[in-house]
């Protein structure tokens, strides 16, 4: 079990570095490889993950400006992503499990929800 969980971890990681050598290369904004978002292709309408690719494009490049201006939702929403990759691991899962479930549980999805919601009504108008 310990070998399967340190194996998945590491072609996690190993999945993660090459996708963030690929998009610290390659600037989705002038590449014609990278995949358009299939709602903004059908609608016309942003949805609230267009941008993501060029944001992270820019942070990668530490341009947190312009990365902020393609996707600002992407960009505040770091800290909740670190945060809880940080929650997922035994020894703060145990710990502070009230914390967890307040941040992460069936209420937060719906706030995380709203958030998306709204984000994608007033980036539209």
């Amino acid at each position: 079990m310990i070998i399967n969980k340190q194996s998945n971890l590491l072609i996690a990681v190993s999945l993660v570095l090459i996708l963030g050598l690929f998009y610290f290369s390659y600037n989705p904004a002038n590449t014609q490889f990278f995949p358009k978002c299939p709602v903004n292709y059908v609608t016309g309408l942003s949805c609230p993950g267009c941008g993501s690719q060029r944001a992270i494009h820019e942070l990668l490049h530490l341009n947190f400006k312009e990365a902020f201006a393609y996707n600002p939702l992407l960009v505040a929403s770091i800290p909740y992503i670190t945060l809880g990759i940080a929650f997922s691991t035994e020894s703060l899962k145990t710990r502070y499990p009230k914390t967890r479930k307040f941040l992460y549980g069936q209420n937060a999805l719906y706030v995380i929800m709203a958030i998306l919601v709204l984000f994608f009504i007033l980036r539209n108008i």
